[in-house]
């Protein structure tokens, strides 16, 4: 397959290089001196499962110089998805189909409003890594996965066809019988992680220690499951137990990336995950009081790391 990588950082790298190793030809789509290191020495990957140096079949900040591709993997932060849509289309042909990496549950519509439905379809993924320097990517933790699929949950040759590219590079891949529910489970582990996380400022092992903060997070939970229900989404019986197993199992060092980016200033993914819970559950018309507290209590870091604050006199 022609795959291209919109977004070469920590997931997009990683899958990329793996592809691209495995014999696919692999378009990455990067930028600035990123881009000149890869295009120079290929793309170095630092791997808990191996370290490997992958030479794309093309490395350009440029669309329209790779032309169009039969998938796009989108590897991208969630608030640049509908600018990366845009930018993408020379790349899209008739039977091109984009599959989003971003956390939260909104980018294929915002995709698919750009694009429209036939080029889109449901994606996730995930592992901890993240460029370390120009054309270095350190993958520090956690089995790499994806799992994609169309809409409807139904069969498509193309998403066969991707699903045999990831295997064939070594990287778990399935497609679920309900994409729709793995997304959503996807979030209501993410919306725990990052909100408690966030909101404690402490490494999992330690909120999860904590009586008061370990029944927060499992209220978090709770109230992302009933706004998936409230959307129309069918989730497995077992999703509240398997959510809190998942989180009883996870490393208790850990961090969440949005819980990094508030703590050190930085722009954050809050609008796609607790906010997202929120407004969603608005719109559901299900309460969300305990991601409404720990959105509102974010949401001034939030607004102060992106400036939207009018600047104080001394």
């Amino acid at each position: 397959m022609r795959i291209a990588i919109f977004g070469a950082g920590g997931i997009g790298g990683y899958l990329g290089g793996r592809l691209s190793q495995a014999g696919e030809e692999v378009v990455l789509i990067a930028r600035g001196e990123h881009l000149q290191a890869i295009k120079e020495h290929g793309l170095r990957v630092d791997s808990i499962k191996g370290d490997f140096v992958a030479t794309p079949a093309l490395a350009t900040d440029n669309p329209t110089e790779a032309g169009p591709v039969d998938a796009v993997i989108l590897g991208v932060k969630a608030w640049q998805v509908l600018d990366a849509a845009k930018a993408m289309r020379p790349m899209i042909g008739p039977e091109t189909f984009v599959v989003p990496m971003q956390n939260g549950v909104e980018a294929t519509a915002q995709l698919a409003s750009v694009l429209g439905e036939k080029s889109v379809v449901v994606g996730l993924g995930g592992l901890v890594s993240y460029i370390v320097g120009p054309g270095h990517i350190l993958h520090a933790g956690g089995e790499p996965y994806v799992s994609f699929g169309e809409s409807d949950n139904s069969t498509s040759e193309r998403t066969q066809n991707l699903l045999e590219a990831f295997k064939n590079a070594g990287v778990t891949a399935n497609i679920p019988a309900n994409i729709q529910a793995a997304l959503w489970a996807k979030l209501a582990l993410m919306a725990v992680n990052s909100g408690i996380g966030a909101i404690t400022r402490v490494p999992t092992g330690q909120w999860r220690s904590v009586a008061g903060s370990w029944k927060m997070a499992q209220q978090v939970a709770q109230e992302v499951l009933a706004v998936a229900a409230g959307k129309g989404i069918v989730m497995p019986s077992d999703s509240l137990a398997s959510a809190v197993a998942r989180l009883e199992a996870s490393a208790p060092n850990s961090t969440s990336s949005m819980q990094r980016d508030l703590m050190e200033g930085r722009f954050s993914e809050l609008e796609v995950q607790t906010g997202a819970v929120v407004r969603l559950g608005l719109e559901a018309g299900v309460p969300t009081p305990v991601n409404t507290f720990i959105y509102n209590s974010l949401l001034p870091q939030e607004m102060n790391a992106r400036g939207e604050f009018p600047e104080q006199e001394s």
